[in-house]
């Protein structure tokens, strides 16, 4: 079970990522988390360098779709203004709207990367369906919500320090 909570990369930002060695690796489509992956999770719309970001994303070729927990009116407020689908209310890490997302793209698993800054959610679900995994560091932690900052991150203290042993 530790294993799945395994990501295949780790980076600090979203902006450390080198998209093309993704490429290059047969990774065509991103499932990507909103809150603390692309924006802070009060943040309501992209920052500048985040629409460079997705510009340089679609340049390359690849699809994106944001995969959420959040509510619709969170969701929908942020990714509309880019034109990018989006599922919210997720239930991560169960494994349907990873596969909703792989569905929208036309992708499987070996062409789809799941990023997301928390291991319980989006690391857990995409390792799961065998995408390959990226895990960030949360952009502001003190906006997580109650239950990602007493139970998520508690559960990724005790996985990280066993997975250090």
């Amino acid at each position: 079970m530790l294993k799945k909570l395994l990501p295949g990369l780790q980076v600090n930002t979203i902006y450390d990522l080198d998209l093309n060695a993704l490429w290059e690796q047969g990774i065509r489509g991103i499932i990507t988390d909103l809150d603390n992956t692309l924006v802070g999770a009060k943040a309501p719309l992209a920052t500048p360098e985040l629409l460079d970001w997705l510009k340089v994303v679609g340049q390359i070729g690849f699809q994106v779709v944001i995969v959420s927990n959040n509510n619709r009116p969170r969701v929908s407020k942020f990714a509309e203004p880019l034109s990018l689908p989006f599922i919210y209310r997720a239930k991560k890490p169960t494994s349907a709207a990873f596969r909703k997302a792989m569905g929208m793209m036309g992708l499987t698993p070996e062409q789809t990367a799941v990023i997301g800054d928390q291991m319980m959610t989006d690391v857990l679900g995409g390792n799961r369906l065998g995408l390959y995994t990226i895990l960030v560091l949360p952009i502001a932690r003190a906006d997580e919500g109650i239950f990602t900052k007493v139970i998520n991150r508690s559960l990724e203290k005790v996985a990280l320090s066993w997975m250090k042993r």
